[in-house]
């Protein structure tokens, strides 16, 4: 699991440096757009940035998150310490199938 950590943030810290080649394929599975995007800072559900708001059901909950829409506001409008994720880098449609894996795997 480390490497595939380690290479989710390395693909993170390439797409906000170029987002233009970094939107998703069409057939990506949440778990692979997850790991390209948000891996890096959230894995295995933690925070590296923030350990109190992990993507655990209790601080989601916690920050009054509590459907995939919320989390894909969140990525559209992240707080202090997490990049944007707009529409060119991850689509609404991909957004909302990382909501809901991360609703489902993390609880």
């Amino acid at each position: 699991m480390g490497k595939l950590v380690m290479f989710g943030g390395l693909a993170a810290g390439l797409c906000l440096l170029f987002p233009a080649g970094c939107s998703p394929q069409s057939g990506e599975s949440a778990r692979e757009i997850f790991v390209q995007h948000c891996a890096g800072c959230h894995p295995d559900g933690d925070n590296t940035v923030n350990p109190q708001k992990t993507l655990h059901r209790k601080d989601l909950e916690a920050n009054n998150i509590k459907t995939p829409g919320d989390i894909v506001n969140r990525m559209r409008n992240p707080g202090v310490g997490m990049p944007r994720f707009n529409r060119n880098v991850i689509t609404d449609k991909d957004a909302e199938k990382v909501g809901q894996y991360i609703l489902s795997t993390f609880k």
